[in-house]
C-alpha cells in the first residue's frame, strides 16, 4: 500500500449520474490544503463538464466533514495578497465556493458531519443542499486566527440567516449545532450521525430523476436573482422557457403525462 500524501487529497466516485467528491484527510480531521482545494476545483469541474453527470454529494471521509483550513498551509499565500481559500484558481475551473469566475451549473448537495468549521461552512453556503448530521459542531472562527472568511461566508451568512443571525455567529465566533445552523438556513435536514451522506444520495437520486436541463436552468435563475435582483432573473424567463419547451426532454415530459407514466430524460 502507498504511504498517504500528508496534505490529503479529494476523492471522486461515479454512482450512475451522482458524483460522490469526499475530503480525505481524516487522520488531520479533514484539515484543507491548497493540494485538497485544488483538486475540489477539479471535482467540481469534471461535475459541470460531464454530461454524463446530473448531481454532486459532497461529504467528508471519517468523523468529520472538516476543521477547515490548515492555516500554516496558507499563510504564505495569504501575507503575499491572496484572500486564501478562494483566491487558488486556474483558467476554466469552476470555484467551489462560486465567488471568481465559473459556478457549477449541476446541484450540489452536501453531508456534514462532526467538526464543520470556516471553510466547510462556506462550501455548504456555496452549494445547494444541505444535510446535517445531528452531532454538528460549527464555527466561522478566522478571527480567532487574525484573519476573516473570504470564501463567502460574510456574503451568504447575511442572505440566508439576516444580518443579526450573520453578524452574531461571525462576530461573537461561537460553536453552534445543527439545530442553530437550520434555524439560520444553512441547513436543511438534520438526521442521525452516520446516516447524512445515504440521505444526501438519496436527494440527489431525486434530482437525477428529473429533467436535468430543466433542473440546470432552475439553478441558474435562481442564482441570477441573487447575484443581479428580480428584474434581470425574469427578463430571461421568456427565452429560458422557450427553450427548455423545444427540448426533447419537454416533449418527454408530455407524453409521458398522456400515457400516465413516470418520464424519462436525457438531457436533451
Amino acid at each position: 500500500m502507498s504511504e498517504r500524501d500528508p496534505d490529503g487529497q479529494v476523492t471522486t466516485e461515479r454512482r450512475g449520474a451522482i458524483l460522490m467528491i469526499g475530503i480525505d484527510r481524516p487522520e488531520k480531521r479533514n484539515g484543507v490544503t491548497p493540494k485538497m482545494w485544488s483538486e475540489l476545483r477539479d471535482a467540481y469541474t469534471l461535475l459541470d463538464d460531464d454530461d454524463e453527470l446530473r448531481v454532486g454529494v459532497l461529504f467528508g471521509h471519517g468523523d468529520h466533514f472538516t476543521a477547515g483550513l490548515d492555516l500554516p498551509k496558507w499563510r504564505d499565500g495569504m501575507v503575499e495578497g491572496g484572500s486564501g481559500a478562494g483566491s487558488e484558481q486556474r483558467a476554466g475551473r469552476v470555484d467551489p465556493v462560486g465567488l471568481t469566475g465559473r459556478s457549477c451549473r449541476k446541484p450540489i448537495v452536501v453531508a456534514v458531519r462532526g467538526i464543520t468549521f470556516t471553510a466547510g461552512i462556506e462550501w455548504m453556503l456555496g452549494a445547494d443542499i444541505v444535510v446535517a448530521a445531528d452531532d454538528c459542531r460549527f464555527s466561522q472562527l478566522e478571527p480567532k486566527r487574525g484573519i476573516m472568511a473570504t470564501g463567502g461566508a460574510t456574503v451568504r451568512f447575511v442572505e440566508r440567516g439576516g444580518w443579526g443571525n450573520a453578524m452574531y455567529h461571525l462576530l461573537v465566533v461561537d460553536e453552534f449545532d445543527a439545530e442553530e445552523a437550520r434555524r439560520c438556513g444553512l441547513v436543511q435536514e438534520i438526521v442521525p450521525a452516520g446516516t447524512e451522506v445515504d440521505r444526501a444520495v438519496e436527494l440527489a437520486e431525486k434530482i437525477c430523476q428529473l429533467a436535468p436541463l430543466a433542473i440546470q436552468a432552475t439553478k441558474a435563475s435562481a442564482l441570477r436573482y441573487s447575484l443581479d435582483g428580480q428584474a434581470a432573473a425574469v427578463a430571461e424567463f421568456g427565452q429560458t422557457q422557450k427553450g427548455l419547451a423545444n427540448s426533447e426532454d419537454a416533449a418527454e415530459g408530455v407524453q409521458s403525462f398522456i400515457d400516465r407514466r413516470d418520464p424519462v430524460f436525457k438531457g436533451r
